[in-house]
């Protein structure tokens, strides 16, 4: 574990990137993948800023923000974020951590006495804040669940529809849904930190949005990000895949995605009525978003002590619960990649690496010392689709240069 923490934050030597003499080809590399999935309409637009030690080597804004109305997307685009929502809220999470307000092994009941969701037998087990955190208290997402399941009979929001629907409805319905798992014995991809969201704001007089621009977002300077929109002429239109090309996401959407479907509402975030979803209901910037990364990369900068983003940075789920694939486990907010070569990635242990179903991307490889953003306005291409894989691959460079 020692050997991975020290890795982590560059305190040992070596690096996954290719020596300068291979990174002069980079542009064209990551142009190239780029250019072919917008040709080939698997994209619409994207925003692309990939950083070393701090510098950016390579940015750009590709494709179109609105294509009906011909719009070219800017590098200043304001997308819908989904799931890259986490990390944000996980960040001011652990700060309040740090501040003591709570501790991880607290139970949730100590802040939402009335969330008491049951085991099927019936039973009500304890949840603490350090399961919903890392995805192990047997809550789930209704994206991940069969139609006809509880989560759909009692219609709960994944924090990507039913606008103006608000957290104390949502927590009443999700409370009654059966978990899948006694928690602490299973990893699931779950509501939990929109439940973190809910305990944040119980704990405080403040409201989840207010406590995000307190520690992180206004620290950082991340002036584009919230719960609403900071200028709705920069918001990207979403789409989604589609043949022959990507197709315009309508509020009341259902798309299917791994064995299950997504509901969108893109016109939630325009409702003040609703609740500031903690793992899906932000929006920002690339340039906002990289300041996060920068931050974490570098020890957490001016809103998280070193020791806490170790903490987080540290698989606190085992890479055999596949949480992205092979090789790769879970700490605090993301993915953490602990077997490079079951994974079959050029990443080196103890990437940190999420995404967004709104079409987005990112990892933080610190061995590398590269943060890398992509975001794109076509779900699920620009999650989880071969444009991932491909940029990926681009930035480290072909074979030989790895090997330099």
């Amino acid at each position: 574990m020692r050997s991975l923490l020290l890795a982590l934050f560059g305190l040992v030597s070596g690096s996954a990137l290719a020596e300068p003499s291979c990174d002069v080809a980079l542009p064209a590399r990551l142009d190239a993948v780029i250019e072919r999935a917008i040709t080939e309409k698997r994209l619409v637009g994207t925003v692309v800023l990939v950083a070393r030690d701090g510098q950016i080597i390579y940015r750009r804004a590709a494709g179109l923000a609105d294509r009906e109305a011909g719009k070219a997307m800017s590098e200043n685009a304001i997308f819908r974020f989904a799931s890259v929502s986490k990390p944000i809220v996980m960040a001011a999470f652990m700060r309040m951590v740090e501040q003591g307000r709570f501790s991880l092994s607290d139970s949730v009941t100590r802040y939402l006495p009335n969330f008491r969701p049951r085991l099927a037998d019936g039973s009500i087990p304890t949840i603490t804040l350090h399961q919903l955190a890392t995805h192990s208290s047997g809550l789930s997402y209704r994206l991940l669940e069969p139609v006809g399941s509880p989560y759909h009979d009692l219609d709960i929001s994944d924090g990507l529809d039913q606008p103006g629907l608000t957290l104390a409805e949502n927590l009443r319905r999700l409370g009654r849904a059966p978990l899948a798992f006694p928690p602490g014995q299973g990893w699931r991809y779950s509501l939990g930190i929109d439940v973190i969201g809910g305990v944040m704001e119980a704990a405080t007089v403040e409201t989840l949005p207010a406590l995000i621009e307190r520690l992180v977002t206004g620290p950082l300077g991340m002036a584009d990000t919230g719960f609403g929109v900071s200028d709705t002429a920069r918001l990207a239109v979403p789409y989604a895949d589609g043949s022959p090309e990507p197709v315009r996401i309508k509020d009341g959407d259902v798309i299917p995605l791994f064995g299950g479907a997504v509901r969108f509402s893109p016109s939630r975030v325009f409702d003040p009525g609703s609740y500031a979803s903690g793992g899906a209901g932000m929006t920002g910037s690339a340039p906002d978003f990289l300041r996060l990364l920068e931050a974490l990369r570098t020890g957490g900068a001016s809103i998280l002590s070193r020791g806490t983003v170790e903490r987080m940075a540290a698989p606190q789920i085992a890479a055999d619960a596949a949480t992205q694939g092979p090789g790769w486990g879970f700490g605090y907010g993301w993915a953490v990649l602990v077997d490079p070569k079951a994974s079959g990635t050029p990443q080196s242990s103890g990437t940190l690496q999420w995404g967004g179903v709104y079409g987005h991307n990112w990892f933080v490889d610190p061995a590398a010392r590269l943060s890398v953003v992509a975001l794109t306005n076509t779900a699920f291409e620009g999650m989880s689709g071969r444009f991932t894989v491909e940029l990926r691959d681009a930035i480290y460079g072909p074979e030989a240069c790895r090997r330099n």
